[in-house]
C-alpha cells in the first residue's frame, strides 16, 4: 500500500508502540562505541575466560565445583540476555543493564518452576546447602511485636523504630517514586494493614500494637515515605532535561559529572492513572494492580515463614533488591498498557513479573500445606471482599477528585488522546543505529512530557 495512506501508518504505528515499551531504542548517542555490537569479542573473551577458569581451577572440592558450574551458566545467560533480550522501556544508564536485569528474572522464574515440583524437604535441603547456618533458625525466633500494647511510654514506642521501620520508610518512598500517584499508594498503604490483620493467625509478626499499625506504620512511616517519594517526583518533572554530549564538554570536572548524571533519568513527568474520562477497564485494570501488590506484598512474608529464613538474611534481602528492580519497568509497561489504547499487548518484563508473582504464590501454597490447613476461610473471604470493595471506593475517589476538584488538572487530555509524533523511520521502526548528538533532534522538555522514559 501507499506508505501515505492511513492503512500503511496506522499498523505501523501500532506496532511501535508495543517496541516503545519493550525495547525503546536510545534517543540520542554520545559515545558511539558503547552501542556498537561487540558479539564476536564478546564470544571471544567469554570461551576464553570460561576456557581458563575450567582448566587452571582446583576441581577436588565437589560444592566448589557446583558453585562454579551454576555461576558459569549465570555468566552466559546474562551474555545471551544483553544480545537478545529487550531492554524495555529503559535506556539509562544503558539497555544493556536492563537486559540484564530481565535476564534475572527469567533465570528466577525458571528456579521457581524448578521448586514447585520439589517437596518442602528437598527445598530446605537445597537452602541448607548454599547456608548451613539456617538450620539452626527456626521462625518462632523472630521479634514479637503485638505484645503489652497498652505500655505506651516513649521507650516502647522508640524500641519500634528499628531497621523494618526504616525499611518500610524507604520501601514506600520507592513505591511512591514508580506508581507516582497519591490516591493508589493510601490505597495499598491502608488495605495493607487490612491484609496483616486478615493474616495475622498465620503470620505471628504480622500481630501488631493498634498504635504500632495506624500511627507508626500507616501515619509515620508510609506516610512519611509516600510524601518524600512524590516530592522527589516534583522535583524530577520540574527539572529541564537537556544533555549534552561528553564529547562537547571540556573541562574534566565536567565530563565526570556528566558521566554521572547517565545514571539519573532521561527525562520524568507526572503520569495520569486515572482521570475523569477514563474507561471502565482502565478503572478495573487500576484495581487490579492494587490487589497484585498485595499479593507480592504477601509472598515476601509467606516465603521466608515457610522456608524459615530470617529477615535479614541475603536470600530475604536479595529477592526485595531483584524484586523491586523489576518492577520498575513492569509497572511502566503496564501503565502504557492501560492507559494506551493503541498498545495492544503487555510489555515481556510485565509478562514475567506476574508469571512471577503467581509461581511465588503456588510456591507458597503447595509447600505450606500445614500452615494453611489452619487458615480461618471467613477471614479470607472478608479480606477479599474489603480488597474488592476499598479498591474500588478508593478509586472512585480519585476519579471524583479529578473531576471535581482537581479541576485544572482535570481539563488535561489522557495519555491516550495524544498520539505520539514520529519525526523519521527511525522512530517508526525503533532502529537506534547511527544516531549522533550533530544528526539527533534536540528533545525539549514539552516533547519530553507526551510519553515517558525513566
Amino acid at each position: 500500500p501507499n506508505p501515505a495512506t492511513s492503512d500503511f501508518i496506522a499498523p505501523t504505528i501500532n506496532i511501535n508502540e508495543f517496541k516503545y515499551i519493550n525495547e525503546r531504542p536510545v534517543d540520542e548517542i554520545s559515545l558511539a562505541f558503547f552501542y556498537k555490537p561487540h558479539t564476536i569479542t564478546l564470544l571471544a573473551v567469554s570461551i576464553i575466560g570460561v576456557m581458563y577458569f575450567a582448566f587452571v581451577r582446583d576441581q577436588t572440592n565437589i560444592e566448589e565445583n557446583i558453585w562454579a558450574g551454576i555461576l558459569c551458566v549465570i555468566f552466559f545467560f546474562l551474555i545471551i540476555s544483553v544480545l537478545a533480550f529487550p531492554n524495555g522501556p529503559f535506556t539509562r544508564p544503558h539497555p544493556a543493564v536492563w537486559r540484564m536485569l530481565f535476564g534475572l528474572s527469567v533465570l528466577y522464574l525458571m528456579a521457581l518452576q524448578f521448586l514447585m515440583f520439589q517437596d518442602h524437604k528437598s527445598i530446605m535441603g537445597i537452602f541448607w546447602w548454599f547456608d548451613p547456618s539456617l538450620r539452626d533458625f527456626h521462625i518462632d525466633m523472630e521479634k514479637e511485636y503485638g505484645v503489652n500494647c497498652s505500655d505506651l511510654s516513649f521507650q516502647r514506642f522508640w524500641s519500634h523504630v528499628d531497621v523494618f521501620a526504616w525499611g518500610h520508610f524507604l520501601g514506600w518512598a520507592f513505591k511512591a517514586i514508580l506508581i507516582r500517584h497519591m490516591g493508589i499508594l493510601w490505597a495499598i498503604s491502608v488495605m495493607w494493614e487490612i491484609t496483616e490483620i486478615a493474616f495475622a493467625h498465620l503470620l505471628p509478626n504480622f500481630a501488631e500494637c493498634w498504635w504500632d499499625a495506624i500511627i507508626l506504620d500507616v501515619l509515620v512511616c508510609n506516610g512519611l515515605g509516600i510524601y518524600c517519594g512524590l516530592k522527589i517526583c516534583k522535583l524530577l518533572e520540574m527539572r529541564e532535561y537537556k544533555w549534552a554530549s561528553i564529547r562537547d564538554i571540556s573541562s574534566t570536572k565536567g565530563k565526570l559529572k556528566r558521566a554521572v548524571l547517565q545514571f539519573t533519568p532521561e527525562s520524568w513527568t507526572h503520569v495520569r492513572w486515572l482521570d475523569p474520562k477514563c474507561t471502565y477497564m482502565r478503572f478495573f485494570a487500576v484495581t487490579q494492580l492494587i490487589m497484585l501488590w498485595q499479593i507480592t506484598e504477601l509472598n515476601t512474608f509467606f516465603l521466608k515463614h515457610i522456608f524459615e529464613m530470617p529477615p535479614n538474611h541475603p536470600v530475604v534481602l536479595g529477592r526485595l533488591l531483584f524484586v523491586g528492580c523489576f518492577t520498575a519497568p513492569s509497572v511502566r509497561q503496564y501503565y502504557i498498557y492501560i492507559t494506551d489504547t493503541r498498545c495492544k499487548r503487555v510489555g515481556t518484563q510485565c509478562w514475567v513479573y506476574i508469571a512471577i508473582l503467581v509461581s511465588e504464590a503456588i510456591l507458597c501454597i503447595k509447600n505450606g500445606k500445614e500452615l494453611f490447613e489452619r487458615t480461618q476461610v471467613i477471614n479470607i473471604v472478608v479480606w477479599l471482599a474489603i480488597q474488592a470493595g476499598f479498591s474500588i471506593l478508593f478509586l472512585l475517589g480519585c476519579v471524583a477528585w479529578h473531576r471535581y476538584c482537581n479541576t485544572d488538572e482535570s481539563r488535561e487530555d489522557s495519555p491516550i488522546k495524544h498520539p505520539r509524533e514520529f519525526n523519521d523511520t527511525r522512530d517508526i521502526f525503533g532502529d537506534s543505529k547511527d544516531l549522533s548528538p550533530k544528526n539527533t533532534p534536540t528533545r525539549s522538555k514539552s516533547q519530553t512530557s507526551t510519553f515517558k522514559d525513566d
